[in-house]
């Protein structure tokens, strides 16, 4: 799921189709609670915990790939950190939401106390 190929939404859409498919019901606990870690999905980077959407996908790959650990990186966060991406590692793709002001629209949207929104897709891996 999520190689930031596809919108995120397909991406979803897709995994869940293929679970189903194989006969799962992916929003039954198909995992042992004993061997699953406590505690918050976080960017290994930033320490900042992955919200939302972000949560099911991020979990869903942690269980299904077995990881240990609850911690992702972006590929540009491991380099600034002078650590790099295993060769052939397959990152999940996640939702990054946020708000901005365009430059040429910074003095009239203080005047109006206005943000425009954006949304774009992140590739991150494992950490």
């Amino acid at each position: 799921m999520g190689t930031g190929n596809g919108s995120l939404y397909d991406d979803v859409t897709q995994h869940i189709i293929a679970q189903l498919e194989e006969g799962r019901l992916p929003w039954v606990q198909p995992w042992d609670t004993s061997l699953t870690v406590t505690g918050l999905l976080r960017n290994a980077a930033t320490g900042r915990c992955y919200s939302g959407i972000n949560i099911l996908i991020l979990l869903d790959r942690l269980f299904e790939r077995g990881y240990g650990a609850q911690r992702w990186i972006a590929y540009r966060q491991a380099q600034a950190l002078g650590g790099n991406v295993r060769k052939g590692e397959v990152g999940t793709s996640v939702c990054y939401a946020d708000r901005f002001t365009p430059k040429d629209e910074q003095e009239r949207a203080a005047r109006a106390k206005k943000l425009g929104d954006f949304q774009r897709n992140l590739l991150i891996h494992h950490g």
